[in-house]
């Protein structure tokens, strides 16, 4: 009986990722995902959508976008966290962001990216990652979202138009 349920749960918080997914793309006033986005199933239960931005030449990875939803901490606490990926002599920008989704903070990183497979596993090794970038957004408005753009820099570079055009899409 214990394991129907089990199996039973975990189907529906599989259809409720799936359906969230969609909500991140069209839901708010998003028609359609930008040339080169292909959506993928989240990796985790954390993540609300996740989309992968296929890299440019000579880059040697993809780029991955990322949504979470309704996830605590401050927009100052977020962007510093978030700056902590990249090691020391990082570039970041950081700034205000208004827009359709509401209202917040967003970060603009370049330098050598710390990626851990677990990121919040104090345990977990760090892999750097050289030459990439992130554009990270804390925003509050009907809901509380994380989205981070994150890869090699040049590939963040290509899609940093569209990106910025589906945040504005949102209604």
């Amino acid at each position: 009986m214990r394991m129907r349920t089990l199996a039973g749960l975990c189907g529906l918080a599989l259809l409720a990722l799936s359906l969230g997914a969609q909500e991140a793309a069209e839901g708010k006033g998003s028609t359609k995902l930008p040339a080169g986005w292909k959506e993928e199933q989240p990796t985790n239960a954390m993540r609300f959508a996740q989309y992968k931005l296929t890299k440019v030449p000579g880059d040697d990875a993809d780029a991955e976008l990322v949504v979470f939803k309704g996830l605590g901490g401050s927009a100052d606490a977020n962007i510093e966290r978030w700056k902590g990926t990249f090691a020391k002599g990082v570039e970041a920008k950081i700034s205000d962001y208004s827009g359709p989704l509401g209202k917040g903070k967003m970060i603009d990183a370049k330098g050598t990216y710390l990626y851990k497979s677990q990121p919040f596993n104090p345990n977990a090794k760090s892999e750097e990652k050289p030459n990439y970038a992130m554009i990270g957004l804390h925003v509050e408005g009907d809901a509380v979202y994380h989205i981070r753009l994150t890869g090699p820099a040049k590939t963040v570079a290509k899609y940093r138009d569209s990106f910025e055009g589906w945040l504005k899409s949102f209604k």
